[in-house]
């Protein structure tokens, strides 16, 4: 479905949930920031990793995040003045449908996903929903129901385009046919456990299928052990307060290699530049199977 767009794509971003500083970091990524506002935004690493790009030359040359909303007019006018934003929706949020080509659903509370994606996704518009789309099969297959097209639906944990998720080739050849991956996350599974689940996914489990699954549930943490029809086995883990990096441990017949996420900015635009460039071509980035086993196994974690 090819529609009239402008250049740099214009996006709206909706925002915010507790604990997700997405609102800020997508829209400078786009737009750029305002050193001094973004200083006092809520998540300090945000301006930490800001500071170590070199703008305008980071920002994601194809977009612009021209308009925001938030259920809290005085946090939509940090998020303008500290990403550049020149328009502030009050009022609904669909208010922004005329005004902008595609939408960032920037809020990771699966919750509300169908409720505020609805009107754009109606609209025809493009939508890129946070991490999870949903927490069960049901809610995702209501959203993928309400697009208009393959491409108009998007929805992933940006760590699926962190580079140092992946094996790179001297290190696949190194531990052999993987047989064991073993991923953990701090924090909690509903809204962390994809970071980890989906990289093993795109990477491992391409058009695998769940064989059986146990679930584990003891103070404060989370684990989900599965074997999939291949054969190959995974852990994913969500250890709560505990503090730990977002790391995977893959185990082959000739060896392991531990892989740590490091590097938030690239993730996250090459996340975003996936969208876009989904957009403009009218391509789906990402398998719908692919995303909907994502969150089988989210489903399958919360008991």
């Amino acid at each position: 479905m090819i529609r009239p767009l402008a250049s740099p794509l214009r996006l709206g971003v909706i925002g915010v949930s507790e604990g997700n500083g997405h609102p800020y970091s997508w829209s400078a990524i786009c737009n750029g920031y305002d050193a001094q506002a973004m200083a006092d935004c809520p998540y300090p690493v945000i301006p930490r990793y800001l500071a170590r790009q070199e703008f305008p030359a980071a920002m994601l040359g194809t977009a612009r995040v021209t308009h925001v909303w938030t259920q809290d007019p005085a946090v939509s006018a940090h998020i303008s003045r500290a990403a550049l934003i020149p328009n502030i929706v009050t009022g609904h949020p669909e208010a922004m449908i005329g005004a902008v080509d595609a939408l960032l659903l920037a809020r990771d509370d699966a919750e509300n996903h169908l409720r505020l994606a609805a009107p754009f996704l109606d609209a025809g518009l493009p939508v890129y929903v946070d991490k999870p789309l949903g927490v069960s099969r049901a809610a995702a297959l209501e959203l993928f129901a309400r697009a208009r097209y393959p491409s108009q639906l998007f929805s992933c944990s940006a760590l699926r385009y962190a580079a140092e998720m992946w094996l790179r080739p001297s290190q696949r050849a190194r531990v052999g046919p993987v047989r064991l991956v073993d991923g953990v996350v701090p924090k909690d599974w509903t809204k962390y456990a994809i970071h980890v689940i989906e990289p093993v996914i795109a990477q491992f489990c391409n058009g695998d299928a769940i064989d059986k699954s146990r679930r584990l549930h003891a103070g404060g943490m989370t684990q989900l052990l599965v074997s999939w029809a291949s054969g190959l086995q995974t852990r994913f883990t969500s250890i709560g307060t505990t503090r730990a990096p977002i790391e995977m441990l893959v185990h082959g017949t000739e060896g392991s290699v531990r892989l740590r996420f490091r590097h938030a900015f690239p993730a996250f635009k090459a996340a975003l530049n996936a969208f876009v460039s989904g957009v403009i071509e009218d391509k789906r980035a990402i398998p719908q199977q692919e995303t909907l086993t994502v969150v089988d196994l989210i489903e399958l974690g919360c008991g």
